[in-house]
């Protein structure tokens, strides 16, 4: 056998997860390449947290080349939003924080109700972050199987100078060839974990051992049952007369603001026992989690449209 054979018979092989992290740092690379001032978009969910990961191994032992930014509505889990200052501050990198609140005291966002939910009017904080910093690029943890909408976006996304995304006027990335040319005012939305399941991000999560807010493992927590979904009962989101509270074992699958985000029943107290209940649910996340998602067929996609993620 000559030492080239030897060689290729020594290689190790590459695992499902090994080349969509291949891809994903590829992509990390080409914003960083094509791309004057992009922003990582790091909420401190499970999504953005690999995403950081991903950045590490892209550009490592440099800096990132860009900041991490967080459109916070003003109503997100503590141990979320705690968890995001410290891993932001453990890996040394600048994050901004954008709040739906300053956009309320501006006069851009006028909530219909007092007790609206925020989620839908974070486009609003959003577009006005990436005009105040001057973004040309926002980096996502967007994934296709997450919602019908998101399957139909690129992984190089175009926005135009309203902010706005049309499904129909999308760049060609044939051979991972991606385009990030925009004219002044306008915006690419990157997505490196875009050919993602939420199976494969959990077990990316276990192989690299990555630190989650405790909010993801399931835990016991009071929750009333509504629309074949668990809302958990908090101060803003109380029982209401007639309501039945239950304490319940559950975890979260996605975490958002709190009024439009519900567990699931649970007893995964670990990430082998996450993985298996990923591995045999018949719902997808949001379907089983999102409030927000509930109300229209097309709501994300007429948000995506109005300048969401």
């Amino acid at each position: 056998m000559s030492s080239a054979e030897q060689n290729y018979r020594g290689r190790r092989t590459l695992s499902h997860l090994d080349w969509l992290e291949s891809e994903s740092i590829h992509i990390l690379r080409e914003v960083a390449g094509q791309c004057a001032n992009p922003a990582l978009l790091f909420s401190g969910g499970k999504d953005s947290i690999c995403l950081l990961r991903l950045a590490e191994k892209a550009f490592r032992p440099g800096k990132f080349p860009f900041p991490l930014l967080h459109i916070d509505t003003g109503h997100n889990y503590r141990e979320v939003t705690d968890f995001r200052d410290s891993r932001a501050a453990e890996l040394g990198e600048r994050l901004i924080v954008r709040n739906v609140e300053d956009s309320m005291a501006k006069g851009t966002v006028v909530l219909k109700t007092v007790g609206e939910s925020r989620n839908k009017y974070q486009s609003i904080t959003l577009l006005e972050a990436i005009a105040e910093f001057g973004f040309d690029c926002c980096i996502g943890g967007a994934r296709r199987d997450e919602e019908k909408a998101r399957a139909k976006e690129r992984i190089f996304s175009f926005r135009d100078d309203f902010g706005q995304w049309n499904p129909k006027d999308q760049r060609p990335e044939v051979w991972d060839i991606y385009n990030a040319r925009v004219h002044k005012g306008e915006n690419i939305r990157a997505f490196p974990i875009s050919n993602w399941t939420e199976l494969d991000v959990w077990q990316y999560i276990q192989r690299e051992q990555l630190a989650l807010p405790s909010i993801y493992f399931a835990h016991t927590r009071p929750v009333i049952r509504k629309g074949g979904l668990l809302q958990p009962v908090t101060a803003l989101t109380p029982a209401q007369a007639g309501d039945v509270v239950e304490e319940m074992m559950v975890r979260y699958r996605t975490v958002g603001d709190i009024t439009c985000t519900a567990p699931v029943e649970s007893n995964a107290t670990s990430l082998a026992m996450i993985i298996e209940e990923t591995a045999t649910a018949t719902v997808t996340e949001r379907g089983a989690t999102r409030l927000d998602d509930q109300t229209s067929e097309a709501s994300m996609e007429q948000r995506k449209k109005e300048g969401y993620f």
